[in-house]
């Protein structure tokens, strides 16, 4: 999802994305929970953004946790190298169903700042789409009842082809 930056009036300053997260949420629906379906002051435009799976998958590896987990750092001091390094950052978050409600498995959600960011903004977008309109329509038809039909609405979304153990994401899951 993008939102309204504020505008620069030097040219030489910081790019937004060099300083702050860019967050790259794959999932139609964790995203609608994010931005209440695009109602929320400041994010009632969704955009659809595109990227290369090389770029994805670079971002993957490059990426630690934004949490210290036991199962996967050895120390908490480790964990907080590992963050100030990576120009990526993973969350998993739960899942959400069509009314918005947490399901009992999680998405990820990728951070991108400093070198990835630039990437990500420079190469790896391939495409951008206006989803509001797609979004206020589901949204409408799950105030009214309408599940089933939401549901048909709802962009084709499949489990992205990585073994949580395996390289793209065995550093990323505990």
């Amino acid at each position: 999802m993008l939102t309204n930056s504020r505008r620069r009036s030097q040219p030489h300053e910081t790019k937004d994305y060099e300083r702050d997260l860019t967050w790259i949420k794959p999932s139609f629906l964790w995203m609608m929970y994010r931005c209440g379906w695009a109602t929320k002051e400041g994010q009632e435009t969704v955009l659809a953004v595109e990227i290369t799976r090389e770029g994805f998958e670079w971002a993957l590896r490059h990426a630690c946790l934004s949490h210290y987990d036991r199962d996967v750092h050895p120390d908490r001091a480790a964990w907080q190298r590992e963050l100030k390094r990576s120009p990526a950052r993973v969350q998993w978050d739960p899942e959400r169903d069509v009314r918005l409600e947490a399901l009992p498995y999680r998405s990820l959600q990728l951070g991108l700042s400093g070198e990835a960011a630039r990437r990500y903004a420079d190469e790896w977008i391939v495409s951008v789409r206006d989803v509001t309109p797609l979004a206020r329509r589901v949204h409408g038809l799950v105030r009214d009842g309408e599940l089933t039909a939401a549901q048909r609405l709802l962009p084709r979304e499949a489990p992205y082809p990585a073994e949580p153990g395996g390289e793209l994401l065995g550093h990323l899951c505990p």
